[in-house]
């Protein structure tokens, strides 16, 4: 496992850091988010999904658990699992048709979906650092660690 830590100022640190996350990933990729409320998970998101080419709003998929995004040569899924009540869950709404070759998944509160969630391969972190915030960034596959080298 390859891993980096960097610290994000502000907001705008966190979407850069999506930004810069946009120039090494590639499908299929799936990415794991995970830190308190209010930690950046979201922001960080955006920063990545708009770069990659989505136009609009990048909203939190809080209550719709899962938001789409056809882009050019790829769709990225980002899905929330916070109001997740059971994993069951899940299977009703068919999340492994989700992750395929040509998709990449970000997946905020993973632990939630526990059991059904393929592996990632990107884990990130944010926590709060007094006023600003602390990513932690570790590949967990060739791919995912082929990325943290790039962003090293």
């Amino acid at each position: 496992m390859t891993s980096i830590t960097k610290n994000l100022q502000d907001e705008q640190a966190t979407i850069e850091l999506g930004i810069e996350l946009s120039l090494w990933v590639s499908a299929p990729l799936v990415i794991y988010l995970t830190g308190d409320l209010g930690a950046g998970k979201t922001t960080l998101s955006r920063g990545l999904i708009q770069s990659l080419g989505h136009e609009g709003n990048v909203k939190s998929p809080t209550y719709t658990l899962v938001e789409p995004y056809e882009l050019k040569d790829m769709e990225v899924f980002h899905f929330d699992l916070y109001r997740l009540l059971d994993p069951e869950e899940l299977e009703y709404m068919g999340i492994r048709d989700y992750f395929t070759e040509k998709s990449i998944s970000i997946v905020e509160w993973p632990d939630r979906g526990h059991g059904l969630l393929p592996a990632a391969d990107l884990a990130i972190h944010l926590k709060y650092q007094g006023e600003q915030r602390q990513v932690e960034i570790t590949g967990l596959t060739p791919s995912g660690q082929f990325i943290v080298n790039k962003l090293k």
